[in-house]
């Protein structure tokens, strides 16, 4: 279990997000920091995410009246302070107790949108009642069409916004960190495992059983070419969200922000397109939304939040990347979300290593 629960006064009053994963790294024993920071096999997936963002430069413009920037937005109907929401993460109750119930009273607290994995704890109805955050419900499928009917119309009636689908988890990945160790979290379980079989057979057929028998937003996440970007928008998907699962599930995958041209040209406006994978700053964000995202998922975030201070931590680092958004927009010479574009970057050689926490290249100094 964390120590975030017995963090200090700093939790939730960190400077600087390199500041919040000191901490983060501080308060978790080893088994649930790697499980946060690890990957698939040789962890090639989770360093492209980082190289792709980082081998994007900005293209500013001067001489814009930027003295009021605007970034609020919103996602299906539901507002957002900023164009960040808090993606589904299975076990985060290993980075501080609260686990989903946390991050969804954090969600509400600055004012974002969550997807709680069906994964962690406390369970979907304790979350449910735990904040008036909008809410999306991500499900495993660990049983029939029946089971996951039964699980659906619950959803609706404790008032989330939409259910998700996870695409790229047909089976649980080999992440080489815990499997040296000999430790699994619990999301990982041999018993999780066993039941992972309908989980596999998941298809687009599941895809038009939902829409045709539910009137709820459906996200399918996991998706990463342009024929399943069409193939969703044809089934009815309301949002399709770009992702690999941080690089925890396919090895040798590509970069998701190197995804998002051909998925977003492939919807062409006909629903959102979200993403996650490798974004941990400000700036990372606006790399995003410049290739035409709506909105960006920021996991591992999430996690060194929690880990850091529980729900005043969340607040805190969603603070911190509203302002680092703030600032890169002015300086780019933008003052709105719909003024940014994709000829506002270029490809650009890395300055740095791949690696999951790349963005913060001062963690090593002492200050």
């Amino acid at each position: 279990m964390s120590k975030a629960t017995t963090a200090t006064g700093r939790s939730g009053s960190f400077k600087s997000l390199t500041e919040m994963v000191q901490l983060a790294q501080a308060n978790l024993p080893r088994e649930s920091w790697d499980y946060l920071m690890g990957g698939a096999d040789t962890e090639t997936t989770l360093k492209r995410n980082r190289l792709s963002i980082d081998s994007l430069q900005f293209r500013p413009r001067v001489m814009h009246d930027v003295h009021k920037v605007s970034v609020a937005t919103s996602l299906l109907g539901q507002d957002m302070r900023i164009p960040v929401f808090l993606p589904p993460i299975g076990s985060v109750q290993l980075f501080e107790e609260g686990g989903g119930a946390s991050v969804a009273k954090g969600a509400a607290e600055f004012g974002t949108l969550q997807i709680l994995s069906s994964v962690c704890t406390p369970d979907y109805e304790s979350v449910a009642n735990a904040s008036a955050a909008a809410k999306v419900y991500q499900l495993y499928l660990m049983g029939d069409q029946g089971w996951m009917d039964d699980i659906i119309a619950r959803t609706l009636e404790l008032g989330y916004v939409g259910f998700c689908l996870t695409a790229d988890t047909q089976v649980y990945s080999r992440r080489e960190r815990d499997i040296l160790k000999g430790w699994r979290p619990p999301s990982g379980s041999s018993a999780l495992q066993s039941d992972f079989g309908h989980q596999a057979r998941m298809n687009w057929e599941t895809v038009a059983h939902i829409k045709e028998k539910f009137d709820i937003p459906l996200w399918v996440k996991g998706i990463n070419t342009a024929d399943d970007a069409s193939r969703a928008i044809d089934a009815g998907v309301d949002v399709v969200y770009v992702s690999n699962h941080g690089g925890r599930q396919l090895d040798h995958g590509r970069g998701c922000i190197d995804s998002l041209p051909e998925v977003v040209a492939a919807v062409d406006d006909r629903a959102p397109v979200v993403v996650d994978g490798g974004f941990l700053r400000g700036a990372d964000v606006v790399k995003a939304l410049c290739r035409g995202a709506t909105a960006v998922g920021m996991g591992r975030l999430e996690g060194l939040a929690m880990a850091a201070g529980g729900v005043p931590g969340i607040v805190r680092a969603l603070e911190l990347v509203e302002q680092e958004l703030v600032t890169t927009m002015a300086l780019m010479g933008a003052a709105s979300l719909d003024e940014l574009n994709p000829a506002f970057l270029e490809a650009a050689a890395s300055v740095v290593a791949p690696h999951v926490l790349s963005a913060f290249p001062l963690l090593d100094e002492a200050y």
